[in-house]
Protein backbone atom coordinates (compact mmCIF):
# COMPACT_ATOMS: atom_id res chain seq x y z
CA UNK A 1 0.00 0.00 0.00
CA UNK A 2 2.88 2.34 0.87
CA UNK A 3 4.52 1.74 -2.51
CA UNK A 4 1.25 2.46 -4.32
CA UNK A 5 0.81 5.71 -2.38
CA UNK A 6 4.38 6.79 -3.17
CA UNK A 7 3.84 6.01 -6.86
CA UNK A 8 0.67 8.12 -6.92
CA UNK A 9 2.47 11.01 -5.27
CA UNK A 10 5.28 10.89 -7.84
CA UNK A 11 2.72 10.69 -10.62
CA UNK A 12 0.96 13.78 -9.34
CA UNK A 13 4.23 15.67 -9.03
CA UNK A 14 5.03 14.82 -12.63
CA UNK A 15 1.61 15.96 -13.82
CA UNK A 16 1.75 19.22 -11.87
CA UNK A 17 5.33 20.50 -11.88
CA UNK A 18 6.34 23.12 -9.34
CA UNK A 19 5.87 26.68 -10.56
CA UNK A 20 9.25 28.26 -11.30
CA UNK A 21 10.00 31.70 -9.93
CA UNK A 22 10.43 34.55 -12.44
CA UNK A 23 14.04 35.43 -13.20
CA UNK A 24 15.08 38.78 -11.74
CA UNK A 25 16.59 41.30 -14.16
CA UNK A 26 17.42 44.97 -14.04
CA UNK A 27 15.10 45.91 -16.92
CA UNK A 28 12.40 44.20 -18.96
CA UNK A 29 12.61 46.04 -22.28
CA UNK A 30 10.01 45.61 -25.03
CA UNK A 31 11.36 47.10 -28.27
CA UNK A 32 8.31 47.89 -30.44
CA UNK A 33 9.43 48.88 -33.94
CA UNK A 34 7.22 50.33 -36.68
CA UNK A 35 7.28 48.53 -40.05
CA UNK A 36 4.40 50.33 -41.73
CA UNK A 37 4.51 50.89 -45.49
CA UNK A 38 5.41 54.55 -45.09
CA UNK A 39 9.01 53.34 -44.69
CA UNK A 40 11.10 51.98 -47.54
CA UNK A 41 12.90 48.60 -47.46
CA UNK A 42 16.31 50.30 -46.90
CA UNK A 43 14.84 52.21 -43.95
CA UNK A 44 13.37 49.02 -42.48
CA UNK A 45 16.77 47.35 -42.79
CA UNK A 46 18.46 50.36 -41.20
CA UNK A 47 16.19 50.02 -38.17
CA UNK A 48 17.19 46.40 -37.63
CA UNK A 49 20.88 47.20 -38.02
CA UNK A 50 20.61 50.19 -35.66
CA UNK A 51 19.11 48.13 -32.86
CA UNK A 52 21.53 45.25 -33.42
CA UNK A 53 24.53 47.58 -33.23
CA UNK A 54 23.18 49.31 -30.12
CA UNK A 55 22.72 46.04 -28.26
CA UNK A 56 26.32 44.93 -28.84
CA UNK A 57 27.88 48.37 -28.40
CA UNK A 58 30.37 48.99 -25.59
CA UNK A 59 28.00 51.57 -24.13
CA UNK A 60 25.04 49.20 -24.05
CA UNK A 61 27.00 46.24 -22.67
CA UNK A 62 28.65 48.51 -20.11
CA UNK A 63 25.32 49.65 -18.74
CA UNK A 64 24.09 46.05 -18.53
CA UNK A 65 27.24 44.93 -16.69
CA UNK A 66 26.97 47.82 -14.20
CA UNK A 67 23.34 47.12 -13.37
CA UNK A 68 22.28 45.97 -9.91
CA UNK A 69 21.68 42.43 -11.20
CA UNK A 70 23.84 42.56 -14.32
CA UNK A 71 21.28 41.24 -16.79
CA UNK A 72 18.29 42.48 -18.76
CA UNK A 73 15.45 40.80 -20.64
CA UNK A 74 14.65 42.02 -24.16
CA UNK A 75 12.04 41.30 -26.79
CA UNK A 76 11.96 42.82 -30.30
CA UNK A 77 8.55 43.14 -31.95
CA UNK A 78 7.68 44.71 -35.31
CA UNK A 79 4.25 46.28 -35.61
CA UNK A 80 2.02 48.04 -38.13
CA UNK A 81 -1.80 48.03 -38.06
CA UNK A 82 -3.91 46.94 -35.11
CA UNK A 83 -3.15 43.29 -34.36
CA UNK A 84 -0.18 43.19 -36.76
CA UNK A 85 2.59 42.39 -34.28
CA UNK A 86 5.41 40.05 -35.23
CA UNK A 87 7.82 38.82 -32.57
CA UNK A 88 11.30 38.77 -34.11
CA UNK A 89 13.15 38.09 -30.86
CA UNK A 90 11.14 36.51 -28.02
CA UNK A 91 12.02 37.40 -24.45
CA UNK A 92 15.75 36.78 -24.14
CA UNK A 93 18.29 37.49 -21.41
CA UNK A 94 21.27 39.67 -22.24
CA UNK A 95 24.04 39.38 -19.65
CA UNK A 96 27.16 39.90 -21.72
CA UNK A 97 28.67 40.08 -25.22
CA UNK A 98 27.77 36.51 -26.22
CA UNK A 99 24.04 36.81 -25.49
CA UNK A 100 23.93 40.30 -27.04
CA UNK A 101 25.58 38.98 -30.21
CA UNK A 102 23.01 36.18 -30.35
CA UNK A 103 20.14 38.69 -30.28
CA UNK A 104 21.86 40.87 -32.88
CA UNK A 105 22.30 37.86 -35.16
CA UNK A 106 18.58 37.11 -35.02
CA UNK A 107 17.80 40.71 -36.00
CA UNK A 108 20.13 40.56 -39.00
CA UNK A 109 19.13 37.09 -40.21
CA UNK A 110 16.21 38.47 -42.26
CA UNK A 111 14.71 41.86 -42.97
CA UNK A 112 11.06 42.94 -42.77
CA UNK A 113 8.48 43.84 -45.40
CA UNK A 114 6.28 46.88 -44.82
CA UNK A 115 2.69 46.35 -43.66
CA UNK A 116 -0.42 48.54 -43.74
CA UNK A 117 -1.61 51.02 -41.11
CA UNK A 118 -0.04 52.47 -37.97
CA UNK A 119 -1.39 51.33 -34.61
CA UNK A 120 0.79 52.66 -31.82
CA UNK A 121 -2.03 51.77 -29.44
CA UNK A 122 -1.97 48.17 -30.66
CA UNK A 123 1.80 48.02 -30.14
CA UNK A 124 1.51 49.36 -26.59
CA UNK A 125 -1.30 46.94 -25.76
CA UNK A 126 0.68 43.99 -27.14
CA UNK A 127 3.78 44.96 -25.14
CA UNK A 128 1.76 45.54 -21.97
CA UNK A 129 0.22 42.07 -22.20
CA UNK A 130 3.59 40.52 -23.05
CA UNK A 131 5.25 42.15 -20.05
CA UNK A 132 2.55 40.80 -17.75
CA UNK A 133 2.94 37.21 -18.95
CA UNK A 134 6.69 36.72 -19.46
CA UNK A 135 8.98 34.79 -17.10
CA UNK A 136 10.91 37.79 -15.76
CA UNK A 137 10.72 40.18 -12.84
CA UNK A 138 12.38 43.46 -13.71
CA UNK A 139 13.29 46.30 -11.40
CA UNK A 140 11.93 48.43 -14.24
CA UNK A 141 9.59 47.54 -17.10
CA UNK A 142 9.91 49.65 -20.24
CA UNK A 143 8.06 49.81 -23.55
CA UNK A 144 10.11 51.44 -26.30
CA UNK A 145 8.05 52.66 -29.27
CA UNK A 146 9.66 53.85 -32.50
CA UNK A 147 7.64 54.98 -35.50
CA UNK A 148 7.29 57.53 -38.28
CA UNK A 149 3.66 58.57 -37.95
CA UNK A 150 0.72 59.07 -35.59
CA UNK A 151 -1.73 56.37 -34.58
CA UNK A 152 -4.36 55.80 -37.30
CA UNK A 153 -5.70 52.33 -36.50
CA UNK A 154 -7.16 50.54 -33.48
CA UNK A 155 -8.09 52.13 -30.16
CA UNK A 156 -7.13 55.75 -29.34
CA UNK A 157 -3.47 55.89 -28.36
CA UNK A 158 -4.00 57.78 -25.09
CA UNK A 159 -6.27 55.03 -23.83
CA UNK A 160 -3.62 52.36 -24.43
CA UNK A 161 -0.91 54.56 -22.94
CA UNK A 162 -2.88 55.31 -19.78
CA UNK A 163 -3.62 51.61 -19.21
CA UNK A 164 0.09 50.79 -19.45
CA UNK A 165 1.01 53.57 -17.02
CA UNK A 166 -1.57 52.30 -14.54
CA UNK A 167 0.29 48.96 -14.61
CA UNK A 168 3.50 50.73 -13.59
CA UNK A 169 5.12 50.61 -17.02
CA UNK A 170 7.27 53.30 -18.64
CA UNK A 171 6.81 54.17 -22.32
CA UNK A 172 9.60 55.94 -24.18
CA UNK A 173 9.47 57.20 -27.75
CA UNK A 174 11.73 57.39 -30.79
CA UNK A 175 9.74 59.39 -33.36
CA UNK A 176 11.24 59.10 -36.84
CA UNK A 177 10.84 62.63 -38.18
CA UNK A 178 11.95 61.87 -41.72
CA UNK A 179 8.54 63.14 -42.84
CA UNK A 180 8.29 65.22 -45.99
CA UNK A 181 5.48 66.83 -47.96
CA UNK A 182 5.12 63.71 -50.11
CA UNK A 183 4.11 61.59 -47.13
CA UNK A 184 0.40 60.83 -46.93
CA UNK A 185 0.31 59.90 -43.26
CA UNK A 186 3.10 61.79 -41.47
CA UNK A 187 2.93 64.99 -39.42
CA UNK A 188 5.70 67.59 -38.99
CA UNK A 189 5.42 67.75 -35.17
CA UNK A 190 5.65 64.02 -34.49
CA UNK A 191 7.94 64.65 -31.51
CA UNK A 192 5.22 66.73 -29.85
CA UNK A 193 2.69 64.03 -30.68
CA UNK A 194 4.81 61.39 -28.98
CA UNK A 195 5.34 63.67 -25.99
CA UNK A 196 1.63 64.37 -25.54
CA UNK A 197 0.05 61.13 -26.70
CA UNK A 198 2.50 58.22 -26.49
CA UNK A 199 5.09 58.38 -23.71
CA UNK A 200 4.41 58.15 -19.99
CA UNK A 201 5.57 56.89 -16.63
CA UNK A 202 8.47 57.93 -14.39
CA UNK A 203 11.34 59.42 -16.39
CA UNK A 204 9.66 58.84 -19.77
CA UNK A 205 11.42 60.57 -22.65
CA UNK A 206 11.39 61.24 -26.38
CA UNK A 207 14.43 61.27 -28.67
CA UNK A 208 13.50 62.55 -32.15
CA UNK A 209 15.33 61.28 -35.24
CA UNK A 210 15.47 64.10 -37.79
CA UNK A 211 17.42 62.24 -40.50
CA UNK A 212 18.05 58.56 -41.16
CA UNK A 213 21.81 58.99 -40.84
CA UNK A 214 21.16 59.97 -37.19
CA UNK A 215 19.19 56.81 -36.45
CA UNK A 216 22.00 54.48 -35.24
CA UNK A 217 23.33 57.02 -32.72
CA UNK A 218 19.82 57.90 -31.53
CA UNK A 219 19.01 54.23 -30.89
CA UNK A 220 22.26 53.76 -28.99
CA UNK A 221 21.63 56.82 -26.85
CA UNK A 222 18.05 55.76 -26.16
CA UNK A 223 19.08 52.23 -25.21
CA UNK A 224 21.69 53.47 -22.75
CA UNK A 225 19.17 55.83 -21.11
CA UNK A 226 16.59 53.07 -20.84
CA UNK A 227 18.97 50.58 -19.27
CA UNK A 228 20.66 53.03 -16.90
CA UNK A 229 17.57 55.07 -16.11
CA UNK A 230 17.35 58.45 -17.89
CA UNK A 231 19.87 60.83 -16.31
CA UNK A 232 19.58 63.34 -19.14
CA UNK A 233 16.60 63.35 -21.41
CA UNK A 234 15.08 65.06 -24.39
CA UNK A 235 11.54 66.31 -23.86
CA UNK A 236 11.34 64.31 -20.63
CA UNK A 237 8.30 64.06 -18.42
CA UNK A 238 4.60 63.51 -18.72
CA UNK A 239 3.10 66.99 -18.72
CA UNK A 240 0.72 66.90 -21.65
CA UNK A 241 -1.06 69.77 -23.31
CA UNK A 242 -4.77 69.14 -22.68
CA UNK A 243 -5.79 70.53 -26.06
CA UNK A 244 -3.28 68.55 -28.12
CA UNK A 245 -5.07 66.51 -30.80
CA UNK A 246 -4.08 62.87 -30.24
CA UNK A 247 -6.59 61.77 -32.90
CA UNK A 248 -4.80 63.62 -35.70
CA UNK A 249 -3.67 60.36 -37.33
CA UNK A 250 -7.18 58.95 -37.44
CA UNK A 251 -8.46 62.22 -38.96
CA UNK A 252 -5.75 62.23 -41.64
CA UNK A 253 -6.62 58.65 -42.56
CA UNK A 254 -10.33 59.50 -42.94
CA UNK A 255 -9.53 62.51 -45.12
CA UNK A 256 -6.97 60.90 -47.42
CA UNK A 257 -7.91 57.25 -47.70
CA UNK A 258 -9.98 56.13 -50.64
CA UNK A 259 -13.34 54.81 -49.31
Amino acid sequence: MTRILAFLILLCLGAFPAHSQPMEVDVELALMVDVSRSMSPPELELQRRGYAEALVSDEGLGVVANGFIGKIAVTYVEWAGDGANTVIVPWTVIDGPESAQSVAARLLATFPIGLRRTSISGAIHFARTDLQSNDFEGLRRVIDVSGDGPNNDGRPVRRARDAAIEDGLVINGLPLMTWDEASLWGIPDLDEYYHNCVIGGPGAFVIPVLAWEDFPMAVRRKLVLELAGPMETVMAGFNVEPDFDCLIGEKIRREREIP
